[in-house]
């Protein structure tokens, strides 16, 4: 059989027809992305695009999936706020009551664990809807804040839950609450108001940082739930001031979800929907902004090292593009990341639409033991030992 003769001409019409082909598909699939709009959230700043994602680096973590015990055969639900106690050695946990709120249950929320996961004291039955940050003072008293209010459907099933929610409380160290700080179950503005607080820190001077608002990582406009700011307040809940408005600029936010400090007294904020770390003076000025830890939910700063530590629960292809769920630890002085811990294995995608799991909150003892809170796919508690860190 004779083969088919290949002229120059031949092989030059081929080449231009695939050519076109080619240009006509990747016309199509430009426009068509043009005509989708952006998911929810996904847009990121300028900057972001000039830092190389950061996914593979040593990992010296034993990992313990499904760390502590909780009393009467009770299951975890989703845990974002986890603290270390006063002590260094215990762990305080906000769990979600078994599920993804507290407002049907009449299970203890705040539970303080031993280093074997043995629960050692609980409270908060009936206080708290959504526990999602934690922070602990130097006195030992503990501070939560509760990010939203009872929906329609639980407040059918439980009526009581009503005129809770959207409040950062103060507990004493036995679990007594001494302070309000917002209108329970109302949002709106400070001073008298919260809209979902993700978190809440106390300076060493006693002053009180808390980090609003929770959906606005959501969002691609500024708008009425996309208010995201840092308020201010004596130690005794006098308002200060707040700062901080929405937006992807420097000193803007999409939603502050994890607030930690320094040794030398900055603010580090956890600026999740613009995947990065803002740090700031005391009084608010900005002075720095990090994208090497990639989409933060979680962030502590060890007050004596200045280890920081960041949990990624969330990047994606969606969401952060390039970047994968883990933990990133790192020099807060320096900025320099040092360790990865890549994500958990899971089967069931999470809330943002990614695989993998890994914690929403992150705390570390005075040993470097890390905990993290998990909120899904994998739910509870997580415990990373430290075995190779010299």
């Amino acid at each position: 059989m004779n083969k088919p003769y290949k002229t120059a001409t031949n092989i030059g019409a081929r080449f231009l027809f695939t050519v076109g082909v080619a240009s006509v598909a990747l016309s199509l699939l430009f426009t068509n992305a043009m005509a989708e709009p952006a998911r929810p959230g996904a847009i990121q700043p300028a900057a972001h695009a000039n830092q190389k994602p950061i996914n593979h680096l040593p990992n010296p973590y034993e990992t313990q999936r499904n760390f502590g015990t909780l009393p009467d055969g009770r299951s975890w639900g989703s845990v974002s706020a986890v603290n270390i106690d006063i002590d260094g050695i215990h762990v305080w946990a906000g769990d979600r009551c078994g599920t993804n709120s507290c407002a049907t249950s009449k299970v203890d929320p705040m539970v303080k664990l031993d280093p074997d996961g043995n629960v050692v004291q609980s409270f908060g039955a009936g206080q708290i809807i959504w526990p999602h940050g934690i922070d602990i003072d130097s006195e030992g008293n503990i501070w939560v804040a509760d990010a939203r209010a009872a929906n329609a459907r639980e407040l059918a099933e439980n009526p009581s839950a009503a005129g809770k929610g959207h409040v950062v409380l103060k507990f004493s160290p036995q679990g007594e609450l001494l302070m309000t700080l917002g209108t329970p179950g109302e949002t709106g503005d400070p001073p008298t108001h919260f809209d979902a607080p993700n978190d809440v820190l106390i300076a060493p001077n006693g002053t009180i940082y808390v980090g609003d608002t929770h959906g606005a990582q959501y969002q691609n406009e500024a708008g009425p739930t996309a208010k995201s700011r840092i308020s201010m307040f004596e130690p005794d809940g006098t308002f200060i001031k707040s700062f901080g408005e929405f937006g992807f600029e420097d000193g803007q936010f999409r939603s502050p979800h994890s607030l930690a400090m320094d040794s030398q007294g900055r603010l580090f904020v956890a600026d999740r929907g613009n995947s990065r770390i803002q740090i700031f003076t005391q009084d608010g000025e900005h002075l720095d902004t990090w994208y090497q830890f990639s989409r933060i939910s979680g962030l502590f700063i060890d007050p004596k090292t200045d280890m920081l530590y960041a949990i990624d629960s969330e990047s994606d292809e969606n969401y952060n593009p390039g970047w994968q769920k883990g933990l990133r630890v790192g020099n807060a002085r320096t900025g320099e990341v040092l360790y990865y811990v890549r994500a958990h294995d899971s089967k069931r995608g999470s809330g943002m639409g990614g695989l993998g799991s890994m914690g929403e909150g992150v705390t570390v003892d005075r040993k470097g033991v890390v905990y993290a809170g998990e909120v899904g796919p994998i739910q509870g508690m997580t415990k990373f030992i430290p075995r190779l860190i010299p």
